[in-house]
């Protein structure tokens, strides 16, 4: 069920790219330094700039369909939950560290599969044309 409209996806991808620019520091494991440092702000950063160069209505430049921007948040919320296996950080007596990785990850692929794949503006007009 797509009940996430690209407006709010689009209000969620700036917020999520800059808590994951700064996830290290808030959640105390920047100075693990390595993968569980870098994986969440390249993340974070390639979110951010995917949404400036999205074509919906929160994107500057408007250069990537939004079926592309949400096919790399799938691959970014399936990298970032499973980083701290692929980059052999998880450690269970130190949850600080992975579970932040995990549940962002895991959000991020949840909102992306519930998330409209066509700004409304778009879809309507396409609907529209179809019934003309």
């Amino acid at each position: 069920m797509k009940i996430v409209s690209t407006r709010v996806h689009g209000m969620l991808d700036y917020a999520v790219g800059l808590i994951l620019l700064f996830a290290p520091n808030v959640f105390g494991f920047a100075d693990v330094g390595g993968p569980a440092v870098w994986t969440p702000r390249v993340i974070g950063i390639l979110a951010l700039v995917q949404s400036l160069m999205t074509r919906y209505e929160l994107g500057a430049i408007k250069l990537l369909p939004m079926r592309l921007h949400l096919a790399v948040d799938y691959i970014a919320g399936i990298v970032l939950a499973l980083s701290p296996w692929l980059f052999r950080f998880y450690d269970p007596a130190n949850q600080r560290i992975w579970v932040p990785h995990l549940v962002a990850g895991l959000a991020v692929f949840l909102v992306t599969l519930m998330t409209e794949r066509e700004p409304r503006t778009v879809a309507e007009q396409q609907h529209g044309a179809a019934h003309a």
